[in-house]
């Protein structure tokens, strides 16, 4: 059985003093025995001081996003190494605000995933298509694209640590929701590519999570399906009792 897993991409907000005072709430209601990996994603001014907060709990700590290298010339980018330096766990990568405002390319979201695992981080991969993709009818062929050419040339036994997160982009954000069956449907296609792809175990074993506008009021239904193994949670992870509840749901889902 997939143990849940339940992320916090706090994104773009709670500076170093709010972003403490979020992760203390956080540290005193997870319980050091809970069945289920519990991970928040702070700003890369916020995560050192994050990661001191947390460390010893049952909360681990990433980062939003890394570079495709582990040091160098390149200014404004966040070390996968040096992350792992300060404690944390994870490393988001590709995720849709990157690819989209970014410009990120399927080729540099695979040389971060290296780096990330280079690094001794584990990565949460992140996939998911556009509106227009889906209306179109391209979703499914868009999202196998990103997955496929993100995992291109890596072996098996890399794969082990590796986490999806499915976001689809028009749900992020908009208030839209993808329905419990829409969701599953996209999990269930992700996984039977990895079956058909790679060998059985990583589609048994690999944790694809729902990112899409996942909130309390909408975290059952969605955490109930049976290829959904957990929640990369954005706006309601800023509120502890909120994504307290989320991670109550994915326990209950499990």
């Amino acid at each position: 059985m997939r143990r849940p897993f339940v992320a916090g991409n706090w994104k773009l907000n709670r500076g170093p003093a709010d972003a403490v005072a979020l992760a203390e709430a956080l540290r005193s209601a997870v319980s050091p025995s809970i069945p289920a990996t519990v991970a928040v994603f702070p700003t890369t001014l916020s995560v050192h001081a994050v990661g001191k907060c947390l460390s010893g709990s049952a909360v681990a700590v990433g980062v939003q996003d890394v570079a495709p290298v582990a040091l160098g010339a390149w200014t404004g980018d966040t070390s996968a190494a040096m992350a792992r330096a300060i404690g944390c766990d994870f490393a988001l990568v590709g995720h849709s605000e990157r690819r989209a405002r970014h410009q990120e390319s399927i080729e540099s979201t695979r040389a971060k995933i290296v780096a990330v695992l280079d690094a001794g981080l584990l990565p949460v991969l992140c996939v998911g298509e556009t509106l227009d993709e889906r209306q179109t009818g391209r979703a499914e062929a868009t999202v196998l694209a990103q997955l496929a050419g993100a995992l291109d040339g890596l072996p098996d036994d890399r794969l082990s640590g590796l986490s999806l997160a499915y976001e689809p982009v028009w749900a992020i954000g908009t208030g839209q929701v993808a329905t419990p069956d829409v969701a599953q449907a996209m999990h269930a296609t992700l996984r039977g590519w990895l079956g058909a792809n790679r060998p059985v175990w990583v589609a048994e074993d690999l944790r694809i999570l729902y990112g899409g506008s996942v909130a309390p009021g909408n975290a059952a239904e969605l955490l109930a399906m049976p290829d959904i193994d957990g929640a990369l949670v954005g706006g309601a992870s800023l509120d502890a009792a909120s994504f307290l509840a989320i991670v109550d749901a994915a326990l209950r889902g499990a």
